[in-house]
């Protein structure tokens, strides 16, 4: 363990100080068995100790995918009583759990990985880095799009200068699912926390934040657009950052024709990119980091971006900027280092609580039809 609940501290030991780190992943959904089960798993330093999971199917999907050895509990509540033989929480449960299993176990004393979003208010995720620093345990979030293959081009080609200075950043996570699908992501109901807002908001904000820093002012549109959808399936923010730089962000299940997945306009350049990272369709695949017969994130050279000034990309305008590998491995390893005290904190809930500060403002735009200031 360590103290890096909002920013590096000094580290405890572990509980484990010779061998891997035992992590306990609640929920076996899609988040839990897609993403964060397999990564764990293809972490050195990090073993795949408990899942927490009632559904005898899932059990046995877990079982069949990481061994026998694994063990099963059936709520967060019996984890507790063993603190002493863990070493990291992972909550990959639905969001209104996020907060109540997140306190939990920091009181009893564990390091955890929340999932985004970490909370439903701003609020609530800076409550939960004062619990983590009193306790001098980690808190991190699982905001895996930071090592999506063209956000870590993006970075680079930003840091590089290539752009000159950034003016306008545009973000798409669009999809066209014309029916809805239900379940509690789709849900009505404000306790669940569904919507796109809070769900692919959360990934498109958090990006924004890191390359062009905090936000001044937010306005947002949000509508429910198909038949039987009961919270905001397309909807669009605004963000003025202090930098000087403007974020347009775009997240849809109801996009029939989809756009670029970023444009970002410079003084001497523009980069426009297409198409998705393709490590979340392997991970559903079943493909794992670890397989050597392929590398890993990596897309073929007709979906690299083109950057480029006075012309489309699309009639050849720019050249090819070769896209960095996707890298959702390094999440996992650098929580494990920062467990060992040999590193930071890789997505703080302060960092968390900054982007739920947006979304706040976005919903509160979108109601009132207002700009509204942070």
């Amino acid at each position: 363990m360590t103290g890096t609940g909002s920013d590096p501290g000094t580290p405890a030991a572990p509980r484990t100080p010779g061998g891997p780190l035992r992590v306990a992943l609640v929920g076996y959904g899609l988040a839990g068995s897609v993403f964060h089960a397999p990564l764990i798993a293809a972490t050195e330093g990090l073993a795949l100790d408990t899942v927490v999971t009632s559904n005898p199917e899932r059990q046995e999907q877990a079982r069949a995918e990481f061994g026998d050895g694994l063990r099963f509990a059936a709520t967060p509540d019996d984890l507790w009583a063993r603190a002493d033989e863990l070493d990291l929480i992972v909550i990959a449960s639905p969001n209104k759990t996020h907060v109540s299993i997140a306190t939990a176990a920091l009181k009893a004393g564990l390091p955890v990985v929340v999932d985004k979003p970490l909370a439903g208010t701003a609020a609530e995720a800076r409550e939960l880095a004062s619990l983590a620093d009193e306790r001098g345990l980690l808190l991190s979030v699982f905001q895996n799009r930071r090592w999506d293959n063209d956000f870590l081009t993006l970075r680079k080609l930003l840091a590089e200068g290539e752009l000159g200075d950034a003016w306008r950043f545009e973000s798409r996570f669009e999809r066209w699912r014309p029916q809805p699908k239900g379940g509690w992501r789709e849900s009505g109901d404000p306790a669940e926390i569904g919507g796109l807002l809070y769900d692919l908001g959360s990934h498109v904000v958090d990006q924004a934040l890191v390359l062009f820093g905090p936000a001044t002012s937010v306005y947002a549109e949000s509508d429910i657009r198909r038949p039987g959808a009961e919270t905001d399936d397309d909807t669009f923010i605004a963000i003025t950052h202090e930098s000087g730089v403007r974020s347009h962000l775009y997240v849809s299940a109801t996009t029939a024709q989809l756009g670029p997945r970023f444009r970002v306009l410079g003084s001497q350049a523009g980069y426009v990119k297409y198409g998705l990272d393709p490590q979340e369709a392997a991970l559903r695949e079943g493909k794992r980091p670890t397989d050597t017969d392929e590398e890993w994130g990596v897309e073929p050279e007709s979906l690299w971006g083109r950057v480029g000034a006075g012309e489309s990309p699309l009639t050849g305008g720019g050249r090819p900027e070769p896209t960095l590998p996707g890298a959702y491995p390094e999440y996992y390893a650098a929580v494990a280092a920062a467990l060992r005290g040999g590193g930071p904190n890789p997505v703080t809930a302060l960092e968390a609580a900054a982007a739920l500060d947006v979304l706040e403002a976005a919903r509160r735009s979108a109601a009132e039809g207002v700009v509204v200031s942070l």
